[in-house]
């Protein structure tokens, strides 16, 4: 096996001149703006993102919903709430209310009995 034989400049100038052509050959190979399958492909890319935004759309309309929904549903949460409370302070009012009676009853009672005697 030979050791590594370092290239000279003409030798660096051929490669460098032959990538450049190789650029160029394979940028002339591709199809212009104008060619059919680069319209076809340039029509199904705006058709997928026509698409896109139209399901992007949607699911905005969907997560729309769902919060009315749910706002909805926390409203008649606090309604029922607040509903609840209202009656167990009307409870606690009638219960207190009767305690009270039954004990102004009973100091009656009492104050009845020792008049009595």
């Amino acid at each position: 096996m030979s050791g590594f034989k370092e290239p000279n400049f003409a030798d660096r100038q051929k490669a460098a001149q032959q990538a450049r052509q190789n650029l160029l050959s394979k940028f002339r190979a591709k199809p212009g703006p104008d060619d059919p399958e680069v319209k076809q492909r340039q029509a199904e890319r705006e058709a997928q993102a026509a698409a896109r935004a139209k399901a992007k759309e949607a699911r905005e309309a969907a997560k729309a919903e769902q919060k009315a929904r749910e706002v909805e549903a926390a409203a008649l949460a606090a309604e029922k709430l607040a509903r609840d409370r209202e009656e167990q302070a009307a409870r606690q009012a009638a219960t207190e209310a009767e305690q009270k009676a039954k004990r102004d009853a009973r100091y009656a009672a009492r104050k009845g009995k020792g008049k009595k005697k």
